[in-house]
């Protein structure tokens, strides 16, 4: 169904006859023949099964249907059916949005564009409007929303004593139009029809702003409603923008939906109860539900978070300032030594201070003008030891942080090896082996891709993991599921002739599977920590 169409269809809706959600038959029958058609490419999509970029796919690469559960990222225990989501088109976004509308609506029977601005002030919940709603304060609860309440409805100021015929001025371009080329919102507030749709149009386009546009009065914070702005708009470009606003902040503001974050993807993930959970896209990528990035288990989303702002911002330059820079002890600028020596000279102009590098100490007690070379011997533990903190805070971050990029490169890598290993499949079928007896190959590549992924989100969880004997344990879960990791993949690139075939086969599956089992092993203990509170955390 059209997207234009079926938005106008729904702003059309408030009229004195009620609310009327219903669509015609051959809007049904419309639907019915996209979903017909959209099982039948399903069909063939089965048929002729693609094997998926695992670094667009941020995860395993399994078929994924409208509903579903999690995934192989889950921990141990988990069944797919714990976690069930929906899929949603951007056309089925909008239906559920009416849907939310009018199941309101059924109760408190206000305009549905203004339902839409109340709903949209309590985020789309629902019960939190009810509850506000009749708590006895209608007045408070639409000054808060900055609508008019429908039921008390403000006397229209006379903008003239003069006849409809006569021309008056505008308040915003002062030209002089006819009364009825003039309009206005519950508030008042009259403008003509020209600056309504320069106002709009600059909001929408420029500033991108959608549900918060308000009237363009001085000092007035009523806002514009749904369906003075598709009266008032005649571009259809305008129109879509904004209804994609509208949309958009739909889906931000309702905790039950996000947005598939795959670049040019419009599908939206709908889900029963927001939670820390795996989910797929139709188009194949897999993303934590309550943070949007790729699943990333074992690690938790907190961590995640200050993990990745670590890697984007400035604070690793920050650290290698503070391990190879110090400041004058005298005006505090930052110095770098640029020579063997430790007699230092602030070039700051208006300091000129000289001392030691290594004890930050006027340099005059440490030597003589006789002396060829300056030693000094008045060493500073506290400041020797911040410097060796630094370097080690420095060491640490680049090794967890290198081997994290190593796995990240290596996935994203994989797709060549997909390519391969399909290749691959494809010479062996030509050697009397069946379509079933060469899917080993996909098997491998996938679980190698979960495995990768998996490892790559360890090293953000030991990054900040305190050691104990559980952090141990995870070590050397890490270190076993790294080795077998590795030794998988070697397998899966190496040449495979008509001679070595049955060998390799029978290494590949038992790797993979040994992969598989390691992996399982090493969530279910990072899980079982989670539950038992046995981790210990550095606060970074």
């Amino acid at each position: 169904m059209n997207f234009l169409h079926y938005l106008d269809y729904f702003y059309n809706m408030d009229s004195d006859e009620g609310y009327n959600y219903e669509f015609d038959d051959e809007e049904e029958e419309e639907e019915e023949e996209e979903e017909e058609c959209s099982e039948d490419s399903g069909e063939e999509e089965a048929e002729d099964e693609e094997l998926l970029d695992p670094a667009v796919a941020g995860g395993e690469a399994e078929d994924c249907a409208d509903t579903g559960g999690g995934g192989g990222g889950l921990g141990p225990g988990q069944e797919e059916e714990d976690y069930r989501f929906e899929v949603l088109t951007t056309e089925q976004i909008l239906q559920h949005m009416v849907e939310c509308i009018r199941e309101v609506n059924e109760v408190i029977q206000n305009p549905a564009t203004i339902t839409r601005i109340l709903l949209s002030h309590f985020n789309w919940d629902k019960e939190k409007l009810m509850e506000r709603y009749f708590d006895g304060n209608l007045d408070k609860l639409f000054s808060e929303c900055h609508v008019i309440n429908p039921s008390k409805k403000p006397k229209m100021r006379p903008m003239s004593t003069r006849s409809s015929s006569q021309d008056m001025p505008c308040q915003i371009c002062y030209l002089n139009y006819s009364n009825s080329y003039f309009t206005g919102l519950e508030c008042g507030h009259k403008f003509c029809m020209q600056c309504w749709g320069d106002y709009l149009t600059t909001k929408i386009i420029e500033e991108g702003m959608g549900q918060t546009i308000s009237c363009p009065a001085h000092n007035c914070d009523i806002l514009v409603d749904d369906n003075t702005v598709m009266r008032l708009i005649t571009d259809s470009k305008v129109k879509l923008k904004y209804q994609h606003l509208i949309t958009n902040s739909f889906v931000e503001c309702n905790r039950l939906l996000r947005w598939c974050p795959a670049p040019d993807c419009h599908h939206v993930i709908k889900v029963q109860y927001p939670d820390a959970k795996p989910v797929r896209c139709k188009c194949g990528r897999q993303f934590c539900f309550n943070c949007g990035e790729n699943w990333h288990d074992p690690v938790k989303c907190k961590w995640l978070r200050k993990w990745i702002k670590k890697c984007d911002d400035d604070s690793e330059t920050s650290n290698w300032i503070a391990a190879n820079t110090k400041e004058c002890p005298k005006c505090h600028v930052t110095i770098e030594k640029d020579g063997g020596c430790n007699h230092m000279v602030c070039r700051n102009q208006s300091c000129k201070a000289e001392f030691c590098w290594v004890c930050l100490g006027p340099w005059e007690p440490h030597g003589s003008q006789t002396m060829a070379c300056y030693c000094c011997s008045l060493w500073n533990e506290c400041i020797l030891s911040m410097s060796q903190r630094s370097r080690a805070a420095l060491q640490r971050y680049l090794f967890y942080c290198n081997r994290y990029m190593n796995h990240m490169q290596s996935l994203r890598f994989e797709h060549k090896l997909y390519a391969q290993v399909k290749q691959k499949m494809e010479e062996m079928q030509q050697h009397n082996m069946s379509w079933i007896e060469v899917q080993f190959l996909k098997k491998a590549v996938d679980v190698l891709c979960q495995c990768r992924s998996t490892l790559m989100f360890t090293y953000v969880f030991a990054f900040y993991l305190k050691k104990n004997n559980q952090s141990i344990i995870f070590e050397n879960n890490q270190a076993d599921l790294e080795n077998a990791t590795e030794v998988l993949s070697g397998y899966l690139e190496r040449d495979i002739s008509q001679d070595s075939l049955q060998d390799i086969k029978q290494k590949v599956q038992d790797k993979y599977r040994y992969c598989e089992s390691r992996r399982r092993v090493l969530l279910q203990h990072v899980h079982e920590g989670y539950e038992k509170d046995l981790w210990e955390y550095i606060e970074d």
